[in-house]
């Protein structure tokens, strides 16, 4: 691919934990042609995987109002996101600032949301009990207008439906043939025994029980679906359907200031191979 035609491809312009631009460089290895039905995305994050899909129609969705407004605008009307987006600056003075406002139209939220997400630590979406954000400044030299790539985002948006609502609800929607990406936040550990206990109110092991009664739901109906979770004998046991069962071991970065290298793996659960 040369740098022109790389260069000319929407890209993801949010940092998201646990994102999957990593399955996306992958997909066309792993999987068949996907089914010819309409794409859905309940858990929308950082949205590599559409992205890199060539789908049109999608259904995308997220529990995440915030993360939810930011797409419709982006979709809707990126120029005055983008305008709004070339007032601000990438200082801790200001940030703090940003983090501290409340704008009152959408096109401003949704800026000040890339902004933040762009310009924070490590990328983290994180509110407090009142429901407000309050990740620390990240000191990134970053470019966070991202102009020409929010505009190729906004061009693969037309046409799709974006709303905020419940994984369940959302999926349940899909019809036979339609195809189902399934990527929620995970509730243990990759590799290890632990349970994510600030993870609870986020994704919590009765989620995941919903979610393995959706998947079932899903086969029912005929829907292909593709599941991304953590390797942990839990999930395995949770997740046994008869479908496809891969484990793919990936590097990850772990830690904070120390911040290093290593590997997790992920089970990807699916009936489309």
């Amino acid at each position: 691919m040369t740098e022109q035609v790389a260069e000319a491809i929407a890209r993801p312009f949010l940092r998201w934990a646990g994102g999957k631009s990593w399955l996306a460089r992958q997909w066309d290895e792993l999987f068949a042609e996907l089914p010819g039905g309409r794409y859905h995305e309940p858990f929308l994050g950082g949205a590599s995987v559409f992205l890199s899909l060539e789908m049109e129609n999608a259904r995308l969705s997220d529990l995440n109002e915030d993360l939810v407004e930011t797409y419709q605008q982006v979709r809707d009307d990126v120029e005055t996101v983008i305008s709004h987006l070339g007032d601000h600056r990438n200082t801790e003075r200001y940030y703090y600032s940003v983090r501290a406002s409340r704008p009152k139209t959408p096109a401003k939220r949704a800026a000040r949301f890339i902004y933040l997400n762009q310009t924070s630590f490590n990328g983290i979406y994180r509110v407090n009990l009142n429901g407000v954000y309050n990740v620390p400044y990240g000191h990134r030299s970053t470019d966070f207008i991202q102009d020409e790539n929010l505009r190729r985002v906004s061009e693969r948006l037309q046409g799709c439906t974006i709303t905020s609502s419940d994984f369940e609800e959302a999926a349940l929607q899909a019809d036979k043939n339609d195809f189902v990406f399934l990527d929620p936040p995970y509730t243990v550990s990759h590799n290890y025994n632990g349970f994510i206990k600030y993870n609870q109110k986020l994704f919590s092991m009765e989620d995941q029980q919903r979610l393995a009664r959706l998947i079932r739901e899903l086969r029912s109906k005929g829907t292909k679906y593709l599941l991304t979770n953590a390797a942990h004998p839990v999930i395995a046991e949770l997740f046994e359907c008869g479908d496809t069962r891969l484990e793919l071991r990936r590097t990850t970065l772990i830690g904070g200031k120390n911040a290093k290298r290593g590997y997790s793996t992920e089970y990807i659960f699916t009936n489309l191979v």
